[in-house]
C-alpha cells in the first residue's frame, strides 16, 4: 500500500498535470500527441472519442506491462484526477483573444505540466498510459526522449486521421520529456517506475 507521503505527491502531480492540459487546451493552439492521437482514431473511425481513449489507453498499458511495467493506484488516479480537472479548468478559464496571450498560457501550462508529470510519477504508485507507453523503453531509450517518441508518434497518427496539428502539440513533443526529466531532478524525484522483470 502507498504511503501518506506517496498519496499527497500523487495527488498534487495529478492536480498539477490536469491543471497544465487545461491551460494548454485553453489556449487553443493544439493539443498534445497522445489527444491527437485519439481525435485522429476518433475522426477516422467514427467511434466516440470517449472509447477510443479507452482502446489507446489499454494498448499502452498492456504494451509497458510487456516490458515489466505494472499498473497501480496511480495509474487510476492519474486518469481520474486528470480528467476532473481538466473541465473545471477550461471551465474557469477563456482562450485569449491575442496570440500572444495564447502563447502565454501555453508557457504557463509548460512548468504544471511537468511538475505534475514528474510529481505523479515521482509517487511511484503505478503510470498513466502515455507515460506508461514511454517508460517502458527506458532503458535503453532516456525517458525525457522516448516520451517524446510517443507523442510525436501520437501526433502523426492523430494528423493522418484528420486530427489538428498546432504549436502546442509540437512545443509538447520538443520539449515536455526534458521538461519533466528537468522537473524531476529540481524536485528530487526519480520518476522512474518498479520493473517486475529487475526483480
Amino acid at each position: 500500500m502507498p504511503t501518506a507521503r506517496q498519496l499527497i505527491v500523487l495527488l498534487v502531480g495529478c492536480c498539477s498535470l490536469g491543471l497544465g492540459v487545461g491551460l494548454l487546451l485553453t489556449a487553443d493552439l493544439g493539443a498534445d500527441g497522445y489527444s491527437t492521437l485519439i481525435t485522429g482514431l476518433s475522426l477516422s473511425t467514427g467511434l466516440a472519442w470517449g472509447v477510443v481513449s479507452v482502446i489507446v489507453a489499454v494498448l499502452f498499458l498492456v504494451l509497458a506491462f510487456v516490458r515489466g511495467l505494472t499498473p497501480g493506484v496511480g495509474t487510476v488516479a492519474q486518469v481520474g484526477v486528470v480528467s476532473a480537472t481538466v473541465p473545471l479548468t477550461m471551465h474557469w478559464l477563456d482562450t485569449p483573444a491575442s496570440l500572444v496571450g495564447q502563447v502565454m498560457m501555453l508557457v504557463l501550462a509548460f512548468p504544471l505540466l511537468a511538475a505534475g508529470i514528474a510529481g505523479y510519477l515521482g509517487s511511484h504508485t503505478g503510470a498513466g498510459p502515455t507515460e506508461a507507453a514511454a517508460l517502458a523503453w527506458d532503458p535503453p531509450i532516456p525517458f525525457k526522449w522516448s516520451y517524446s517518441a510517443v507523442q510525436f508518434g501520437g501526433a502523426l497518427v492523430g494528423w493522418f486521421g484528420g486530427a489538428t496539428v498546432g504549436l502546442a502539440t509540437i512545443a509538447v513533443i520538443a520539449l515536455l520529456g526534458p521538461a519533466v526529466t528537468l522537473a524531476g531532478s529540481l524536485l528530487r524525484l526519480d520518476v522512474h517506475q518498479h520493473n517486475r522483470h529487475d526483480v
